[in-house]
């Protein structure tokens, strides 16, 4: 048994910490791991995220909830983060949002980690799996790269773990409140929203108390559509839409194989502690097998505790039927949200199985103790796949998934526009990652994917030909010549069949300057409509 020592009397005397207050000392010290495995990085943007910092930005500056100045388009899919940047930016008044969202998703992870433990022990699995849980989600490369990434992800996990948190609870009205923030944060929150809508309605029915409406829950129903209304209705009114255009602009500019995102998603189930990093591509041929036979065994235990467990453990299965079904491109960003429920059923089905041998083998100590030996183990995969000396960005640890040299290379050619072309406003640049060119260079963004210039999508399905061999993307010829932007600035892979062999393009615009690179093709290129050659602001 644990002890601690305290003196009385002369002498020392021995009392037992409890189990509780054990667990609460590894609930802390989850929250200052959650932290520092955050801070430790610093920021490290997505350039998805710089859209959204855009909005921010705008809405603080008296533009309007807009992308472009005067121009009313829902290029966001994440108006409650928009807004929560946003006011941020206005309190402090500054402009540091790569920074704000560091620390607000932060302090989400610290939340989702917390009740992720404590939703485990409800569960049946007491402290050690619970702490487990806990410290996965504290230090997941995926969990930390969108964090700090700037992404929208930890918050909208947050409301997801929270309502889970609150159903099995029995609080109903606090799970639905939840439930619409997270429909706020990310609308792809619909799918697990919808699971814990349609059990709750189902354990209602079938409790059979009253008749008609009165077997309804209808208390909790009314507080989610109350709590979305006010968005809606400003969302009608001033976007005349109620949706944003990222995702039907996405799957119309992309061009994607067939299954491809049954592939990428059956990868993630396959490594959520990124085995491949480890073992290659043997520890995806086992992980395939292990990882979803250990979750089903892990539900099946919960929900004989538990039932209310059932709609937040079977969502990354719902998840993966969905998408895989709608087969959009897959982006890194899309696989956060399936971990927590994973990794609770995962973990949950190493308890129970653990515990199982314990009581053949009439051990009662082995279930704890294989439980916290795997529990390691897959801590120690996660960490694997960190980095101490990441090579591009800050100089400090971070997971490697933690990518970001095109959203550097973008600083750096909206900074050149902004600062040695003179571009403001008025300037129109034309990009098909809109986000840190955007950002940085202020300019107006005519944006080639349509999530803030929709019209473009009149331009797609684009021709295949047009794609460089192993791209999923290209800028129509068409789009560029028709709306003679000042400046185009793109991917060596998005023009290498289209533009960059089109005669008028190249009689019209000037290539300004080229950063290489080994992704996307050979290099991230400016090009300057030729009329403005001769009066450059700053600089060449």
């Amino acid at each position: 048994m644990t002890t601690e020592s305290i003196p009385s009397a002369g002498r020392l005397r021995v009392r037992p910490i409890t189990s509780a207050r054990a667990f609460s000392a590894a609930l802390v010290l989850i929250i200052l791991l959650t932290v520092g495995a955050r801070l430790l990085p610093g920021p490290r943007t997505v350039d998805d995220a710089f859209i959204t910092f855009r909005y921010s930005r705008n809405i603080v500056e008296g533009h309007g909830f807009v992308y472009n100045p005067g121009v009313r388009t829902l290029g966001t899919t994440t108006p409650l983060f928009t807004l929560l940047m946003a006011g941020a930016g206005w309190i402090t008044g500054s402009d540091d949002y790569p920074w704000f969202a560091l620390i607000a998703n932060t302090a989400a992870d610290a939340l989702s980690a917390v009740l992720l433990a404590l939703l485990v022990r409800r569960l049946g699995g007491g402290a050690v799996p619970g702490a487990i849980v806990g410290v996965l989600w504290a230090i997941a490369p995926t969990s930390v790269t969108f964090a700090i990434g700037g992404m929208e992800t930890s918050v909208a996990i947050l409301w997801m773990v929270a309502a889970a948190s609150a159903y099995v609870a029995g609080r109903e009205r606090w799970m639905a409140l939840f439930a619409a923030l997270g429909v706020l944060t990310r609308v792809d929150a619909l799918l697990w929203v919808g699971l814990f809508f349609a059990h709750q309605l189902f354990v209602a029915w079938r409790a059979g108390r009253g008749r008609g409406w009165a077997r309804l829950p209808w208390r909790s129903w009314a507080i989610f559509v109350a709590t979305l209304v006010p968005w809606y209705l400003f969302s009608a009114a001033y976007f005349g839409g109620l949706l944003s255009r990222s995702l039907s602009a996405k799957r119309v500019a992309y061009i994607v194989d067939d299954f491809q995102a049954l592939v990428r998603l059956l990868q993630q189930m396959a490594t959520p502690f990124f085995e491949y990093e480890t073992f290659g591509v043997p520890g995806i041929a086992v992980g395939i097998v292990l990882y979803p036979a250990l979750a089903a065994a892990g539900t099946l235990y919960a929900v004989k505790r538990q039932p209310r467990a059932l709609p937040f453990l079977l969502y990354p299965w719902l998840y993966v039927a969905i998408f895989s079904a709608m087969n959009p491109l897959i982006f890194r960003w899309y696989l956060a949200p399936l971990l927590p429920p994973y990794f609770v059923a995962i973990v949950m089905g190493v308890w129970a199985l653990a515990g199982a041998v314990a009581e053949a083998v009439q051990h009662p100590r082995l279930g704890p103790v294989a439980s916290a030996t795997l529990g390691a183990l897959f801590v120690a995969l996660s960490l694997n796949a960190w980095v101490l000396h990441p090579d591009h960005g800050t100089d400090r640890p971070a997971p490697e998934m933690a990518w970001h040299k095109i959203e550097l290379n973008y600083r750096r050619m909206g900074e050149i526009l902004h600062n040695e072309y003179g571009v403001d406003e008025a300037t129109v640049v034309a990009a098909g990652d809109i986000g840190a060119v955007g950002y940085y260079s202020r300019a107006h963004i005519l944006d080639t994917v349509g999530l803030v210039t929709p019209e473009v999508s009149a331009y797609y399905p684009l021709d295949a030909s047009l794609l460089a061999e192993g791209a999923n993307y290209a800028v129509p010829p068409a789009l560029i010549m028709d709306y003679e932007p000042d400046y185009v600035v793109l991917m060596e892979s998005f023009v290498r069949n289209g533009l960059a062999r089109d005669t008028s393009f190249k009689q019209r615009y000037a290539q300004a300057r080229i950063f290489a690179t080994d992704y996307y093709g050979t290099g991230m290129i400016l090009y300057q409509r030729r009329d403005l050659i001769s009066k450059p602001c700053c600089g060449p």
